[in-house]
């Protein structure tokens, strides 16, 4: 598809707004690509990050962190989440929280927390961020309706989230708008700098986060679980059955949409589990205290 065919993002205001980002190392899995893409070789299977990211706003020094990847401390999952820990060769020699003390920042300094969704591999450990608001997808309430251990096979422990500091975001307000081909977004900080995006699919309650990176017209998208492959994106294979969508067709139909921002100039899009960017980034600049360089 022409970038002609598709609505463009915000254009940049005077003295407008954005946001620093840096990639945190938040531990490793081993990608089992026939869960993923239909295409994937007989037993492929790759090393794969689960990045999180530190976004810094440039104006008022916010510090919002997106997803807080695999815990240091495997043994204190919950049982069923163990199963999953151990299907997927999870490890976390350096957590979120030790990627930040390296760029000299702690937990407590962290103002917001937002979650792409509540998968195991994504949450962390919440409880070291004592000072942050959470900020999940509302529709993530049904997963702990009820959660681990009234429910013994739940994958989502009940005090996994802060009572008094979530919130949970009702995708249906009037505040959400379009931007660029999503069709529901909200502006989190009133300035044009962060963007999140409602992109269903993968779990409910799962959101994305598009934001600025520069004053003139630089972006990026961080696209969470929308795609756990990079061949969805540059249609090079499809969902699988037995996939690990919630729903396949919401999946495909955010993935669509991913796949036409990519058209755009002067955006960059990474995945949670971003190989390639692993790959070609880790241990580099593009690691806190270093930051993703604006497109």
């Amino acid at each position: 598809m022409s970038q002609a065919n598709i609505n463009p993002l915000p254009p940049s205001l005077p003295d407008q707004a954005y946001c620093e980002v840096s990639a945190l190392e938040g531990g490793i899995i081993q990608a089992v690509c026939h869960l993923y893409v239909t295409t994937a070789k007989e037993g492929e299977k790759y090393t794969a990050p689960s990045l999180a990211f530190l976004i810094i706003h440039a104006k008022t020094r916010a510090h919002l962190l997106f997803d807080l990847g695999v815990r240091h401390d495997l043994e204190n999952y919950i049982d069923p989440v163990k199963q999953r820990v151990k299907l997927f060769s999870a490890q976390a020699p350096q957590d979120v929280s030790a990627s930040l003390k390296k760029g000299g920042l702690r937990p407590e300094d962290i103002t917001h927390v937002c979650l792409s969704h509540c998968h195991w591999d994504h949450v962390g450990n919440p409880a070291l961020f004592s000072s942050a608001r959470f900020i999940v997808g509302g529709e993530s309430r049904t997963l702990f309706q009820p959660g681990y251990p009234d429910n013994p096979k739940s994958v989502f422990p009940a005090n996994l989230l802060p009572e008094d500091r979530t919130d949970f975001l009702n995708t249906n307000d009037d505040t959400w708008k379009p931007i660029g081909p999503f069709p529901n977004a909200f502006d989190y900080f009133g300035d044009g700098s962060l963007y999140i995006v409602d992109a269903p699919g993968h779990l409910p309650g799962h959101m994305n986060i598009l934001a600025r990176t520069s004053p003139d017209g630089g972006w990026i998208y961080l696209a969470g679980d929308s795609a756990h492959d990079w061949r969805l994106l540059r249609g090079q294979g499809d969902i699988p059955d037995g996939h690990t969508e919630y729903n396949k067709e919401q999946s495909a139909e955010t993935m669509r949409r991913i796949s036409e921002l990519m058209t755009l100039s002067r955006v960059r899009v990474i995945l949670t589990h971003d190989n390639e960017f692993y790959e070609e980034n880790k241990e580099g600049d593009a690691y806190w205290p270093g930051k993703i360089k604006s497109l």
